[in-house]
């Protein structure tokens, strides 16, 4: 039997029409799962699911603004009326519309980060689990971040609301753990994306300087650890954090 394994399973990701969420969604429909690709601009998740289709995958378009509870209800009914079920739930999208002293922030601002980053997940998690519960399984793999470790000078806002989805997690995999559904974090490190590339070499080495690996992360670190949660070789794991982050929370 091939290890994780996603044959007929079906997985709603957000924010997955770019980094860490396109190469889940990509990884998962190698392992057999059918995805449903979610973010904001529908185009955008066309690209995504046009070339798992090529490559002769499942996948379903449904865009969905997080902040928006209407849209989060409909991407959820939406991908049950498709497929007819949801086993695998990522919760990847998040905004972080500040950079700055945390006590400078306006509620605005601290609203938009939580809401995005902590209020959709409970939207998603409330409208997708008890269908998951009623067949005895399912996962839950919610991406936070080192952030949630770590204080910051500059997006102290944003470590606030990981180190809730920590809290999340764990208050989730308690409640529905004896229903069958496993709830898990994943806390990336600095991963290569647009937003890395454009560091400087001074600050690419400072960077480097606290990750034991020596390396950035790249998304499909983070995807593999993604298909590990939602497969059954982790079917004894919930309520945990995978630190995918080079070593960096060790330091």
């Amino acid at each position: 039997m091939e290890l994780f394994d996603l044959t007929g399973k079906v997985a709603l990701i957000t924010g997955g029409s770019r980094g860490i969420g396109r190469a889940i969604a990509e990884r998962m429909a190698e392992h057999g799962a059918k995805v449903v690709i979610s973010s904001r601009k529908a185009d955008a998740c066309e690209v995504v699911a046009d070339g798992i289709k090529k490559a002769g995958g499942d996948a379903l378009v449904i865009p969905c603004n997080i902040a928006r509870r209407a849209e989060v209800e409909a991407l959820v009914s939406g991908t049950i009326k498709h497929y007819g079920k949801i086993d695998i739930l990522v919760c990847n999208a998040a905004v972080n519309p500040y950079y700055g002293p945390l006590l400078d922030i306006t509620d605005e601002a601290f609203d938009k980060i939580m809401g995005s980053n902590v209020k959709s997940n409970i939207w998603l998690s409330a409208l997708a689990i008890p269908q998951m519960a009623e067949r005895g399984k399912g996962s839950v793999i919610i991406i936070s971040s080192i952030g949630g470790l770590r204080g910051s000078t500059v997006i102290g806002a944003y470590g606030i609301s990981k180190a809730a989805d920590f809290a999340l997690c764990r208050s989730l995999a308690g409640e529905w753990g004896p229903k069958g559904v496993r709830v898990n974090c994943i806390a990336p490190g600095f991963i290569k994306t647009p937003m890395t590339d454009a560091l400087n070499d001074k600050q690419r080495e400072a960077i480097l300087a606290k990750v034991p690996a020596a390396r950035l992360g790249t998304p499909e670190d983070i995807a593999a650890a993604a298909v590990y949660l939602a497969s059954n070789e982790s079917a004894y794991v919930t309520g945990q954090t995978i630190h995918v982050n080079g070593g960096m929370a060790m330091i």
